[in-house]
């Protein structure tokens, strides 16, 4: 049995007959910080929060969750706790997910009543903490810290393929760490070169490659949720990726392309489209 039968094999005897196509414009993206992040990262420069409403201007009528997310400050963690006040106005009748960093532990019980969600980013190696986040962390760092959120919510980790600057550095460490550690669902994101940013000259990884962790963590993970985020390169890579996904057994996919719909119909899986960010599951 070659690695595609066995990831498909997986798939159909864990889960049911059926896959997520996610297109979250029911949830709000909210900005703690507004544009501003102290990092600067390599992938990111600060470029995705211009995305995000700042919390001060958040206006969620008629959504019904939202990412709380943010820049972060020069050891890696988001201001939680700045605007409680405004969060909490955000909450009635809304699924919260948070994007947190490195938060200690009583922030995180200060919080903790309007979270019920965190998307944890994971990274499997040292020199890429250091090179990407310029931060001083190490993975143990991400590993206590993961270990330290579940005693408090759903945390939902994700990891970004070739995220120092396309090349793959520490993710198969990841994969086997978070196994170990246990999880509830994983999102795998891809590197996306960006204008302005450091690694605005670099590739996204080579589709072989992201199609070969898809199967090793299908294969890793036969009973956890794999969702294909948001956070990954468009047009033909996306369209050529998207059915991979579909074929080594993802769970959903965020914005599919329409290659991995026409798959999935043909090969029999029920689709549920959804409207929230992929780790929010509704009945």
């Amino acid at each position: 049995m070659d690695s595609w039968q066995e990831a498909w094999h997986v798939r159909i005897n864990h889960f049911p007959p059926q896959i997520g196509f996610a297109r979250p414009n029911d949830t709000l993206a909210v900005s703690l910080t507004g544009s501003h992040c102290a990092l600067n990262c390599a992938h990111c420069g600060g470029h995705y929060l211009n995305g995000m409403v700042a919390i001060e201007d958040a206006d969620a009528t008629g959504m019904t969750s939202c990412l709380i997310s943010g820049g972060c400050d020069q050891r890696g963690r988001v201001p939680v706790t700045s605007h409680t006040a405004l969060v909490m106005a955000l909450r009635p009748g809304r699924i919260l997910n948070w994007h947190v960093g490195f938060v200690d532990e009583d922030e995180m019980r200060a919080i903790a009543p309007c979270v019920d969600i965190i998307s944890f980013d994971f990274i499997g190696d040292n020199e890429t903490i250091r090179e990407v986040y310029g931060l001083d962390h190490t993975v143990d760092d991400y590993t206590c810290t993961y270990a330290m959120l579940r005693r408090h919510a759903t945390v939902i980790p994700h990891l970004t393929l070739g995220l120092r600057g396309g090349q793959f550095c520490g993710e198969y460490r990841a994969l086997h760490t978070l196994k170990a550690l246990g999880l509830d669902a994983l999102v795998v994101l891809v590197f996306i070169p960006t204008p302005g940013t450091r690694y605005a000259h670099c590739q996204p990884p080579p589709l072989a490659e992201v199609a070969d962790f898809l199967l090793a963590a299908r294969c890793a993970l036969p009973d956890t949720p794999i969702y294909l985020g948001c956070m990954r390169p468009g047009g033909r890579y996306r369209r050529d990726l998207d059915p991979l996904a579909v074929w080594a057994g993802v769970n959903k996919i965020v914005n599919p392309a329409p290659s991995a719909v026409r798959l999935a119909t043909e090969l029999g899986l029920f689709i549920k489209w959804e409207s929230e960010c992929c780790v929010i599951q509704r009945p």
